[in-house]
């Protein structure tokens, strides 16, 4: 495989990792019905505020949040949202066309190691 191929792989899995904790796309599924403070996502999600604030600085990170200042707060928002939605939208067709395999998955699965 050529090098700039394995690069483009590895800036691939570099996404993927932003979408990896179930966390994040809790996040992600509520910041795609529109703008959410950091203290909303928290009251939604049943997470402590450290830990909401470490995922969206994740997803900040990986260009898939954007943010904005209202007063103190900071109002976080999908940085592309019909882009996202198509991903999630994929990803959920092909996780019912693979059944329980990726549940059950040694390596990845809900009871790896």
């Amino acid at each position: 495989m050529a090098m700039l191929e394995m690069a483009g792989l590895d800036v691939a899995g570099c996404l993927f990792h932003g979408f990896s904790d179930a966390s994040r796309l809790a996040i992600v599924r509520h910041l795609a019905g529109g703008e959410h403070r950091v203290v909303d996502l928290t009251a939604h999600l049943g997470l402590a505020q450290s830990t909401v604030s470490k995922h969206l600085a994740c997803l900040r990170d990986c260009g898939l949040v954007e943010s904005r200042a209202e007063g103190r707060a900071s109002v976080f928002r999908l940085a592309h949202p019909e882009a996202t939605m198509e991903l999630l939208s994929a990803a959920e067709k092909l996780l019912g066309l693979t059944g329980d395999a990726v549940a059950l998955c040694p390596n990845y699965g809900l009871n790896h190691d």
